[in-house]
């Protein structure tokens, strides 16, 4: 979700107060460590989302980390520590979501000195901007056709770390890709059938999957920018946002698990309330989940519940 300008300025204060207090590791290495493993190439993911990716892709030629990968752990306060500094001092390549979401990367690329790391920035990558009027919802990963466009960009940094094994690169790029397309098919048939209909959301994490199904978001706005900015919902909005599942004015509730509250447990206690099937989604994979298995469940689970 887009961070107000105090959130970020907590995240990136928080980043440096647990550099300088040494605080427990949140990091999580998908592959061997780099020292024990030199020819591989070093990669910093900010999240294990991108990290999954980068492992989808470079296989055993590639040493991931992903510094968030707590599935239980709420992104927008986390903590960064020494090892990530240390794992990003060391990175050849960096995949960083951007839009404002995980600044603590660049802050500690420039902290540790690493000039020479490939950054992937996927915001940047994905072309997208702030509407008119409005903020840029940076959850990208939710967004099919840019994660093609970030697959396309980890293999050609993998390329440029490691020629030898470029073709490998290419090739499980294409492969993922080609499995990203059944999800957008999901997507079609979706909006085929359900274009139209009005779902409600407690924050704009999945707003990209939403949109291309064809569903409209009818949240009152200011509820789902309290929430994401993590402010306290007036009663009065708090009460419009709670009429739509009373009113029966949409057919789902898309619910972020990772950042819940006593506004947003209210509304999924009034959309159960009253019928209306909740769809979880998290930002962060689930464990013993991959990318495509995540984000097939998250599509399955929207279309089975529109179709109740």
């Amino acid at each position: 979700m887009p961070l107000s300008t105090s959130r970020r300025l907590a995240l990136l204060t928080s980043a440096s107060l647990a550099l300088l207090a040494g605080c427990g590791s949140s990091s999580d290495s998908t592959g061997a460590d780099a020292e024990n493993a030199p020819d591989r190439v070093a990669v910093v993911a900010s999240t294990n989302v991108y990290g999954d990716i980068v492992q989808r892709i470079g296989g055993d030629r590639v040493d991931v980390t992903s510094l968030i990968s707590d599935p239980d752990q709420d992104p927008h306060s986390y903590e960064a520590d020494p090892q990530n500094q240390l794992a990003l001092s060391k990175a050849k390549v960096v995949v960083e979501n951007g839009g404002g979401y995980d600044d603590f990367v660049d802050r500690m690329l420039k902290g540790g000195h690493n000039d020479s790391a490939e950054v992937i920035n996927a915001v940047e990558v994905s072309g997208r901007t702030a509407p008119k009027g409005g903020e840029l919802n940076e959850h990208v990963w939710y967004d099919f056709p840019t994660v093609a466009k970030v697959a396309d960009r980890i293999s050609a940094a993998l390329a440029k770390a490691d020629p030898d094994d470029a073709a490998a690169f290419k090739k499980n790029a294409a492969a993922f890709k080609a499995k990203l397309g059944p999800l957008e098919a999901a997507e079609a048939r979706i909006k085929k059938e359900h274009g139209g209909e009005g779902v409600a959301i407690t924050e704009p994490v999945p707003l990209y999957m939403t949109e291309a199904s064809g569903l409209v978001d009818r949240t009152p706005p200011a509820f789902s920018e309290a929430i994401e900015e993590g402010d306290d919902v007036s009663p009065r909005i708090l009460q419009e946002n709670l009429a739509l599942f009373s009113g029966k004015k949409v057919k789902a509730l898309v619910y972020n698990e990772q950042t819940s509250g006593p506004q947003t447990e209210k509304t999924e206690a009034a959309a159960k309330a009253a019928g209306i099937p909740v769809v979880p989604v998290t930002e962060t994979l689930p464990k013993g989940k991959d990318y495509l298995g995540w984000m097939t469940a998250n599509v399955d689970a929207l279309a089975g519940a529109l179709a109740e």
